[in-house]
C-alpha cells in the first residue's frame, strides 16, 4: 500500500488546552500519493482522515475536504470538536462492528453499530460532523460516552478521577491494513498526569473474526493507576467473572444513543496477573493495572442488538463473553 503522511510543522496555538488569543499559521506537508484499497476483498479496515484546503478559525477548521492519510503527527493535543479529523480520530472495523478513538484530550473510544456486514468507514462522516450520529442504512455511532473512557480506552486513575490526555508534548498516530488485521498505533510523548511524565505507545488491532479489539499499552516507565474501563450508567448493572488466568467486566442494557429500547453489550477481558483491581470510577467501571514498564494486553468488544445476525438479548451476550473467557483461559489469546 502506498503511504500518505501528514506532519504538522506549525499549528494554531488555540488548538492546545492552554488556549491563547494569538494564532500562528498552520503549515503542513502532505504527499500527493493516494492509497488504493480493494474494498470488496477487505475483511478489516482502519483509517484516519484530515481536512485540507480550509483554514483554522478560533480553534475550529472550516472548509476544505477530507483526505485519508496513514501517519499523523501533532505537537501537543487537539481540542475536541475541532472539525479537523473526520469523525474526530482514527477508526477501525470488521464485518460486525466498528470503533473510533477521539484523537484529542478526551481519548475515549466510541462504537459504530453496523447493520451491514461490509466495511463502511471510508464513507462515514464525509458529509459533516453530525451525520454519523443519525440512523443510516449502514448503522450509526451508538455509544453514550460523555466524560468516560467509552469502551476500552485508557487513562490513569489518580485519587477518584481518571486523567485523560490533557497534557502531552506530541501525539503520533499510524494506521495499518493487512490481509489478516487492521491496526491503529498511537504514541503519546511526555504524557503528564499528577507528578509523573511518561511516554505511552499503544496499539489497537481488529481481526476478521470476532467483535473484539486487542489493545497493547506500553509505558516508558512503571507508574501506578494505568487503567481501562467501560462507561458507567446508573441503571445498567456491572457483570464480573474470573476464570483461571483471565477475567472480564461487562455491561448489557439500554445504553445507546439510538433509543431507550436499543440494547448494547460491552466487555473488557483482562489478564488477572496484570490487574491490580476492578473498581468503580466517577464515570467508568475500571480495570486498574499493576505498575509495570512492560506492555499490558487486554481486549474489549461491543455487541449491538441491531447488528446483522447479531446478539439480540442478555442471555446470548453472557454466553458469548463466557465462551470468549474460556477461549482465553485455554489459549492465552483470542
Amino acid at each position: 500500500m502506498m503511504m500518505n503522511k501528514l506532519l504538522i510543522a506549525a499549528i494554531p496555538v488555540c488548538c492546545f488546552m492552554s488556549c491563547k488569543s494569538d494564532k500562528t499559521e498552520n503549515k503542513m506537508d502532505v504527499s500527493s500519493e493516494t492509497s488504493k484499497v480493494e474494498k470488496a476483498a477487505q475483511k478489516t479496515y482502519a483509517e484516519l482522515s484530515v481536512k485540507e484546503g480550509g483554514e483554522w478559525k478560533e480553534g475550529s477548521y472550516e472548509g476544505g475536504q477530507f483526505k485519508n492519510i496513514t501517519e499523523f503527527e501533532w505537537p501537543g493535543g487537539l481540542n475536541d470538536h475541532s472539525y479537523y479529523l473526520r469523525y474526530e480520530g482514527p477508526g477501525w472495523e470488521n464485518s460486525q462492528v466498528g470503533y473510533r478513538l477521539y484523537l484529542d484530550w478526551r481519548n475515549a473510544i466510541d462504537i459504530f453499530g453496523k447493520k451491514v456486514d461490509t466495511v463502511v468507514l471510508s464513507h462515514v462522516g464525509q458529509d459533516g460532523f453530525d451525520s454519523y450520529h443519525e440512523n443510516a442504512d449502514w448503522g450509526q455511532d451508538i455509544l453514550k460516552v460523555g466524560k468516560s473512557l467509552g469502551i476500552g480506552s485508557y487513562g490513569r486513575l489518580l485519587g477518584d478521577s481518571v486523567v485523560h490526555f490533557q497534557k502531552v508534548s506530541k501525539t503520533m498516530a499510524e494506521v495499518n491494513n493487512t490481509d489478516n488485521s487492521s491496526s491503529v498505533n498511537i504514541k503519546y510523548n511526555d504524557w503528564q498526569s499528577g507528578s509523573d511524565t511518561v511516554d505511552l505507545a499503544t496499539k489497537l488491532t481488529i481481526y476478521p473474526q470476532g467483535r473484539y479489539t486487542q489493545v497493547s499499552l506500553d509505558p516508558s516507565k512503571a507508574i501506578s493507576g494505568i487503567c481501562t474501563g467501560i462507561v458507567k450508567f446508573d441503571d445498567v448493572p456491572l457483570m464480573k467473572k474470573e476464570g483461571e488466568e483471565w477475567g472480564y467486566i461487562a455491561t448489557y442494557g439500554a445504553q445507546t444513543l439510538v433509543s431507550d429500547q436499543d440494547l448494547l453489550g460491552m466487555a473488557i477481558f483482562y489478564k488477572k496477573s496484570e490487574a491490580q483491581e476492578v473498581k468503580a470510577g466517577k464515570h467508568d467501571h475500571l480495570v486498574v493495572f499493576n505498575p509495570s514498564d512492560e506492555a499490558v494486553t487486554y481486549y474489549f468488544l461491543g455487541a449491538w442488538s441491531q447488528e446483522k445476525d447479531g446478539i439480540k438479548d442478555e442471555a446470548a451476550f453472557v454466553k458469548h463473553i463466557d465462551d470468549q473467557l474460556s477461549h482465553l483461559d485455554k489459549n492465552g489469546k483470542l
